[in-house]
């Protein structure tokens, strides 16, 4: 075991117990979901206003694309239909989205500035983008127009 590693593990015995606990389970949070690293990462937002604004965006593609297609960038996002009802028991979707403004209205409800809320949705379509190629790309980009 190299220095730093050591030093790392050492560092990481001296926390509290409960301190320790919520930091492996955030780690692991991270590496079991890239999108949700990204967003808390690169925006600042908290894991719950990462985890409920994904169900938001996702709830309005639901709305908005064909059944087959959602199912396409459903299977982009491990576990979407549990960010859908997130998104639902956070009080962010209470009904139908309908827009780009209905999402960005959910994204506030979520705690999120308007600088946070006008980079969501940008950031998971870039994302989802990269992760499923350009044919997705398009298909988001027709969805949030």
């Amino acid at each position: 075991m190299n220095m730093n590693r050591r030093v790392a593990v050492l560092g990481l015995l001296t926390l509290p117990l409960a301190t320790r606990a919520q930091d492996l389970a955030s780690v692991a949070s991270g590496m079991a979901d890239p999108l949700m690293k990204m967003l808390t990462s690169s925006l600042g937002v908290t894991e719950k206003q990462a985890t409920g604004g994904v169900g938001s965006y996702l709830t309005l593609l639901q709305e908005k694309l064909a059944k087959g297609d959602f199912d396409k960038i459903a299977k982009l996002v491990p576990g979407a239909s549990k960010y859908m009802e997130t998104a639902k028991s956070l009080g962010a979707v209470a009904g139908p989205l309908k827009d780009l403004a209905g999402l960005n209205g959910a994204l506030g409800k979520l705690g999120m500035n308007a600088d946070t809320v006008s980079k969501f949705a940008p950031a998971v379509t870039k994302y989802l983008g990269k992760v499923g190629g350009d044919s997705v790309s398009k298909m988001l980009a027709g969805a949030l127009s």
